[in-house]
């Protein structure tokens, strides 16, 4: 058990701040392990990049050019949510909150906010090569956070930690290498190309860690995932509600708004409430569970932001501006909404539902979402209504079982 006056506690990061230690890993069984001001503050500037994605995502869904959007914007994704998954992670383990560590963070945060000027060109022009140096500026600070771990784990007890620390640092440098190659020519990158250097990352942390697991702390972690899944649907909100009043600036208060804005609400606090419906930190027992839950979170945010998306290429439908059909602009709304049902349950839900009944709740929500992509100009509210007697479902049972 942690003192909490000693430098790993809970006050540690305020007490630590502005002089320099050396960077060890800190205890998985800490208690009151929270989320840091700079860890949030990193998060913040996240958003920037996920709304310029969701935009063009917006911008090329309306246009008809469905295809091209989908793939740009799960290419953009991936850039920022494993460039935000490795930070989390690895502070997590080693924080440290000196002046290197904050200064490094801050470096990461400028390359995030280059990929995100990037994205625009990236999507419009098929130029990736501001998204690649914002990648680079973030992942090669990365590396020396890693180096620094491991020039701190150099004596021979640490002999595994510091073996960790430096397949981490070789693998992101290897993989940073061949994401230069793929991007800075000027073009969009082949699919199958960007795919394998993806899977390639996503190699690093498992293949990093055989020999000796990092000190995550599972109850960190899961604040951490949770409060971007928040900040993600915040997102969401936020542009769903510019694009509504947009719409009614333009066009005045129109019938065909008002269930998009209510179904779309309806949705996002449905998600919000499904997410944190169970505690998971209790599952992330190990590096296999850990890893799995973590990696599929890439469809939880990618989903959620896409939900804010497709409010907005519906309300553009409503209103004449996008050149897609009805059940097309329905469909951009329920097709992340299911996605996000589906991978919510199979991550957390499954893992606390007792019985089949409460199993089936998410399942069967997701179908009838999807059903309602036929219900034409109300799809979106007839949607919404589905996910929130989904979580009326799902309170009634876990009221029952409790009985």
């Amino acid at each position: 058990m942690s003192d909490p006056t000693s430098p790993s506690g809970p006050t540690a990061p305020l007490q630590r701040a502005g002089v320099l230690h050396k960077m060890t890993a800190r205890s998985r069984s800490e208690r009151h392990r929270a989320s840091t001001p700079l860890e949030l503050f990193f998060d913040l500037c996240f958003v920037v990049a996920v709304a310029q994605a969701g935009t063009r995502l917006v911008h090329a869904v309306a246009e008809g050019d469905t295809g091209h959007g989908v793939v740009g914007y799960l290419m953009v994704f991936f850039a920022i949510w494993w460039a935000w998954m490795n930070f989390s992670w690895f502070a997590s383990a080693y924080d440290t909150d000196d002046v290197p560590y904050r200064v490094t963070t801050l470096v990461q945060i400028v390359g995030v906010l280059i990929l995100a000027a990037g994205v625009p060109r990236a999507f419009d022009d098929s130029d990736f090569r501001l998204v690649a140096i914002g990648y680079a500026v973030m992942r090669l600070a990365l590396v020396t956070q890693w180096l620094r771990a491991a020039w701190a784990a150099r004596d021979h007890a640490a002999a595994g930690s510091r073996v960790t620390a430096l397949r981490y640092a070789g693998g992101v440098t290897l993989c940073q290498v061949g994401w230069m190659i793929l991007l800075l020519p000027h073009g969009a990158p082949p699919v199958w190309a960007f795919v394998l250097l993806a899977v390639a990352e996503l190699a690093v942390p498992p293949l990093a860690e055989m020999s000796a697991p990092t000190s995550w702390h599972p109850h960190h972690i899961a604040e951490r995932y949770g409060l971007f899944t928040i900040i993600v649907l915040g997102e969401s909100v936020s542009a769903a509600t510019v694009a509504v009043q947009s719409a009614a600036d333009e066009h005045g208060t129109s019938a065909q708004l008002v269930p998009i804005a209510v179904g779309g609400l309806l949705i996002v606090f449905a998600a919000w409430w499904i997410y944190f419906a169970v505690p998971i930190h209790d599952h992330l027992a190990s590096n296999r569970q850990a890893f799995l839950w973590g990696y599929g979170h890439f469809a939880v945010f990618g989903s959620a932001a896409a939900i804010g998306a497709g409010v907005e290429i519906a309300v553009e439908q409503a209103t004449g501006k996008a050149e897609i059909s009805t059940h097309a602009a329905s469909a951009a709304v329920t097709v992340p909404t299911v996605v996000f049902l589906l991978t919510v349950w199979a991550l957390h839900a499954r893992h606390y539902k007792q019985g089949l009944a409460q199993q089936l709740i998410l399942p069967v929500a997701a179908v009838g979402v999807l059903a309602c992509t036929v219900a034409g100009s109300h799809a979106v509210l007839w949607a919404g209504l589905v996910c929130a007697a989904a979580v009326a479902a799902g309170v009634g049972l876990e009221a029952r079982g409790r009985r």
